[in-house]
């Protein structure tokens, strides 16, 4: 007598369980793993201005700025021209310009922005510091969590020099 277990249904079945599970083990839980490590990132306590300098990027790769020495993390600074007013405003219209941005502190000649990703939400802190007596506007973009970032933050910067020399 049979046990109703055997033959190729239930192979096929049992089959079918199976690849869902492996789909369900190596697909979903790293993205579940992403957005709640995204959803509990805090933002960083060394942002802001200390002496007329931005924070050092750390040594990962997921950070640019203008103030970096190092090739791996530096970017030339975007020029101005005009007041330095007039270089905030533009900053500022760039940035509101971009979907899920928000300029979290703006004081004086600095802003701090966060940058979210559409996929995993991920937080990239953005800040500018306006130099009046340089005609440049210094930045650094950092990812809050994780070592890589695709190049996103880089991304990022130079499409908004690019669009700021562009006005």
């Amino acid at each position: 007598m049979k046990s109703g277990r055997e033959g190729p249904r239930y192979n096929v079945f049992m089959n079918w369980k199976i690849a869902l599970l492996v789909v369900v083990g190596v697909v979903l839980l790293p993205v579940a793993a992403l957005a709640l490590l995204s959803a509990f990132s805090r933002r960083p306590s060394n942002l802001g201005v200390i002496d007329g300098r931005l924070a050092p990027c750390p040594e990962s790769p997921n950070c640019v700025s203008t103030q970096a020495q190092d090739a791996v993390h530096r970017m030339e600074p975007i020029s101005y021209s005009g007041s330095a007013e007039d270089a905030r405003a533009r900053i500022k219209a760039l940035i509101a310009s971009r979907p899920r941005t928000k300029i979290v502190t703006e004081k004086g000649n600095y802003l701090h922005v966060e940058f979210v990703s559409a996929l995993f939400r991920f937080v990239d802190d953005v800040e500018f510091l306006i130099d009046e007596s340089n005609g440049n506007i210094d930045f650094r973009s950092a990812s809050r969590v994780g070592y890589g970032d695709l190049g996103a933050n880089r991304k990022r910067m130079e499409a908004i020099a690019a669009e700021f020399s562009a006005q």
